[in-house]
């Protein structure tokens, strides 16, 4: 049986035995933490965890911050080895959540999750440019993980929209975050109802990266920019000079300037 196909206690049980501990230790260090945080939910004894090992029993919120502390692996790790997805929450929230238009709470007791994103930038030579983020330098910030979620970064690739690159301004402005999808390399041709609607692709060039509307005729790619844009058209010989990465399926961009309380 494939590691992925067996029982959640089972899992849990070998995550036990690869940090080389047993029933014994993990009674133990969930005691002692009982006592020193005084919550006596977080003890494990050994003849319990034997049972969540062999499927008798899900452990509680208590019991998994304990073995997610004593085994070093994060919350949400253990949740999915009992098929709960934390990766589905935000989603999850979008679908089912208060329907109406709402600011999203940023107030809590407790500080949340957070990831490290590029999100302040100077002038770089390299933020000029259109890349993708993983070949981004830039000043880090920290972003809530329920957000990152919304991202999908196992299946998509984001890139960032050079601070001198307005091929597609101002419906996507310089500065800008995009999500690509790199499943969609197919430059789709016809008749748009409106500029919004036309496909956006992201493009590899020798040494360089581009966005923008496109056009691929007899093997010559088009890149095409907003009217209102100071780009010209360009045009490269596909995929020899130019190849589409994927298509733009998401924009996070600034729209107004922040002003802080005087």
């Amino acid at each position: 049986m494939e590691p992925r196909d067996l029982p959640p206690g089972e899992k849990l049980k070998r995550l036990r035995e690869s940090v080389g501990l047993s029933l014994r230790d993990v009674e133990t260090i969930s005691e002692k933490m009982a006592v020193d945080k005084d919550m006596q939910d977080l003890s494990l004894s050994r003849n319990w965890l034997a049972l969540i090992e062999g499927g008798g029993h899900v452990p509680s919120i208590f019991k998994l911050y304990a073995l997610s502390t004593i085994y070093c692996c994060s919350w949400a790790y253990l949740n999915s080895l009992f098929n709960l997805h934390m990766s589905d929450l935000a989603k999850d929230q979008l679908l089912y959540g208060v329907p109406r238009t709402r600011v999203l709470s940023g107030a809590s007791e407790e500080e949340p999750e957070t990831v490290v994103l590029p999100l302040n930038f100077k002038n770089n030579r390299e933020l000029s440019e259109t890349t993708v983020l993983n070949k981004l330098v830039a000043i880090w910030g920290e972003v809530p993980i329920p957000l990152v979620r919304l991202l999908s970064p196992e299946k998509m690739l984001y890139g960032f929209v050079g601070l001198d690159d307005d091929t597609l301004s101002p419906i996507i402005r310089p500065g800008s975050f995009v999500q690509i999808d790199v499943n969609q390399t197919k430059v789709l041709n016809g008749s748009w109802t409106s500029e919004h609607d036309r496909p956006v692709y992201f493009i590899e060039l020798h040494e360089a990266y581009a966005f923008g509307w496109c056009e691929l005729k007899r093997g010559i790619l088009t890149i095409i920019p907003h009217p209102k844009s100071s780009r010209e058209i360009r045009r490269f010989e596909h995929p020899r000079e130019a190849e589409i990465i994927g298509r733009v399926t998401h924009v996070a961009m600034r729209i107004a300037e922040s002003i802080g309380p005087k």
